[in-house]
C-alpha cells in the first residue's frame, strides 16, 4: 500500500466507516459501526470473511480457565446465529489452563455472512486497500481496487483490522514487527481437520496416560489431577492437548515420524460427523509480510498436515478408523507487526491483571509465544484472572481518524501474545466500530482522542460488551 498526494481512481463509494481486513476482529468492528448507525464498508481480499474462525480452531479468549465469560457483545450475536443455525457446541474445557468455544468451522462460515447481512454492513471481497491519501495526520482518502477498477472511499474514519497494520503504518504510524532483538517472529499454523473420531476411545487413553496431556493438578479449579482427568473424560469431547513432553509424541518426533512440535491440540468440531480440528503443524521464524516467503510455506505445512494426521491413525487410540477431512482456508499467522499506539499493552499488564481507566475490553489469555520446533512460551494469568485492554492501546500514534483492532493493536511482543486471540480480537473490534461510529456522527470531533471515555463505554456496555 502506498501514501500518496494525490489520488487516481475510476469511481467513489460513500461510507462513514471503512473497515480493512475481515477477519475476527473486522467483522467485529464492522458491525458494531453499521449497528451504531453508521454507514459502514468492510473490504478483504479474500474469497471468505471470518479469519481464523472459519479455520477449524476454537475461539480462544472468551472464557476464562473457571468458566467466566469474558467477551460479549458482537461474539454472542454471532454466535447466537451459529447456535441457530446449528454449529454451536459451546464453552469445552481441557482442565489443563484451557477454556475454548467450539463450533463447527462450515457453518460459522454461513453464520458470519448473515451476522454482517442482518448488521447493515456493506461488504466487498476480492479488494485490496491500494492507496492512501493523508493530510496533517487525517487518511483522507482510499482507493481500493479490485477487477472492477479502483474506487475511492473518503470515510470519516478508519479501521485497520488487516492484522498487519497495513494502513496505520502506510499513513505513517510507527511499529514494531516479530522480537526486534532477534528477528523471531511466532509459528505459523495450517490449521486441519478430521472426521469419524471415537471420543470416547480418545478419552479412556487420556485417562490412562495423562503424562501425554500435561494434566495435573489446578489450583486455580481447585481441582485435583485425578478430578481434573474425571472431568475431561466425563465432558465427553475430544479437547485436549497431547504434549511434547510426553512419552508418545516425544518419540513420534526423536523417530521422525512427527514434526517438532510443542503440543497437538485437538478440539471438537461436529458431533454429528465426530470431527475434530488439530493445531500442530508449525514453520517459525516466517516474516508473512513477505509474501514470497508466506507462499514458499504452503508444501511444507501440508507435508506436515500428512504426518500429523498419519501419526494420530497410527499411535493415539480413538483416531485408528478418523480420516483427513479438510484444511483452514489459509494459513494463520500468529505475528507480523504491531502497531505503535497510545500505550502498549505489556506483559506486566497481562500477568498483573492490570485495569485501567479508558478499559474497552477484557483480555484473559495466558501469554503464549509459540517458538520454533518445540520451543513454547507459556505464562497463564495467575488466579485464572482477566486484564483490561485500554482505549489507547487502539489509537495509532500520530494519526486521528485511524483505529487499529485485533492482531496488530498497540503492545509488546509479550502482551502481543495474549491479546492476539480472537475473542479478544472480537473485543477490540467492537471498540473501535462502536468509537468510529462516535466518531462519524460528531460533526465538532475530528480526533478518535476527543470521544469521551465514558460514553464510549456506556455505549459498549449497552451492547453487551464485557467491561469489569
Amino acid at each position: 500500500m502506498r501514501r500518496e498526494a494525490m489520488l487516481e481512481f475510476d469511481h467513489e463509494i460513500a461510507c462513514d466507516i471503512l473497515v480493512v481486513g475481515g477477519g475476527c476482529a473486522g467483522i467485529s468492528a464492522a458491525a458494531a459501526a453499521a449497528q451504531s448507525g453508521a454507514k459502514t464498508l468492510l473490504v478483504d481480499a479474500g474469497a471468505m470473511l471470518g479469519g481464523e474462525l472459519i479455520s477449524g480452531m476454537p475461539l480462544i479468549g472468551a472464557v476464562t480457565m473457571t468458566n467466566r465469560w469474558v467477551v460479549g457483545g458482537m461474539l454472542k450475536q454471532l454466535l447466537d446465529i451459529c447456535q441457530e443455525f446449528g454449529g454451536y457446541i459451546g464453552p469445552v474445557s481441557d482442565f489443563r489452563t484451557l477454556n475454548v468455544v467450539a463450533f463447527d468451522s462450515e457453518i460459522m462460515k454461513i453464520a458470519v455472512a448473515e451476522f454482517l447481512h442482518r448488521s447493515g454492513v456493506e461488504i466487498l471481497l476480492y479488494t485490496l486497500a491500494d492507496r492512501i491519501e493523508t493530510r496533517h495526520g487525517r487518511v483522507t482518502g482510499v482507493v481500493l481496487r479490485n477487477k472492477s477498477g479502483r474506487s475511492l472511499v473518503r470515510p470519516r474514519a478508519v479501521i485497520d483490522c488487516s492484522g498487519d497494520g497495513d494502513v496505520a503504518i502506510s499513513a505513517g504510524a510507527p511499529y514494531e514487527s516479530g522480537d526486534a532483538a532477534t528477528g523471531a517472529f511466532q509459528a505459523l499454523t495450517l490449521m486441519f481437520r478430521m472426521v469419524n473420531v471415537d471420543a470416547d476411545a480418545f478419552l479412556r487413553f487420556i485417562a490412562s496416560q495423562p503424562d501425554d496431556f500435561d494434566l495435573r493438578h489446578q489450583p486455580a479449579l481447585g481441582m485435583t489431577r485425578e478430578q481434573c482427568i474425571a472431568a475431561l473424560v466425563r465432558q465427553g469431547l475430544p479437547k485436549a492437548a497431547m504434549m511434547a513432553t510426553g512419552l508418545t509424541l516425544k518419540r513420534a518426533i526423536a523417530s521422525g515420524e512427527m514434526f517438532p512440535v510443542s503440543a497437538l491440540a485437538i478440539a471438537p468440531v461436529s458431533r454429528e460427523r465426530r470431527e475434530v480440528s488439530i493445531n500442530a503443524t508449525r514453520i517459525a521464524n516466517i516474516d508473512a509480510t513477505d509474501t514470497q516467503r508466506l507462499s514458499g510455506t504452503i508444501r511444507d505445512l501440508m507435508l506436515q498436515v500428512r504426518s500429523c494426521s498419519a501419526f494420530l491413525k497410527r499411535s493415539v487410540p480413538g483416531f485408528e478408523n478418523a480420516h483427513f477431512s479438510g484444511l483452514a482456508p489459509r494459513v494463520g499467522i500468529r505475528e507480523t507487526k504491531r502497531v505503535i499506539g497510545e500505550h502498549q499493552l505489556s506483559r506486566d499488564d497481562v500477568l498483573g491483571s492490570h485495569r485501567f481507566d479508558d478499559v474497552i475490553g477484557l483480555g484473559s489469555h495466558e501469554l503464549d509465544v509459540h517458538g520454533a520446533g518445540t520451543d513454547h512460551l507459556r505464562e497463564v494469568i495467575p488466579g485464572a484472572g482477566t486484564y483490561d485492554v485500554p482505549f489507547r492501546c487502539l489509537i495509532p500514534k500520530g494519526l486521528s481518524n485511524v483505529l487499529i483492532a485485533g492482531r496488530c493493536i498497540s503492545s509488546t511482543r509479550e502482551g502481543h501474545s495474549s491479546a492476539r486471540v480472537m475473542g479478544t480480537c472480537m473485543a477490540t473490534g467492537q471498540a473501535a466500530g462502536t468509537a468510529a461510529a462516535y466518531l462519524a456522527g460528531e460533526a465538532n470531533i475530528d480526533d478518535v482522542r476527543l470521544i469521551p471515555i465514558e460514553e464510549l463505554q456506556r455505549r459498549l456496555a449497552a451492547a453487551g460488551a464485557v467491561l469489569n
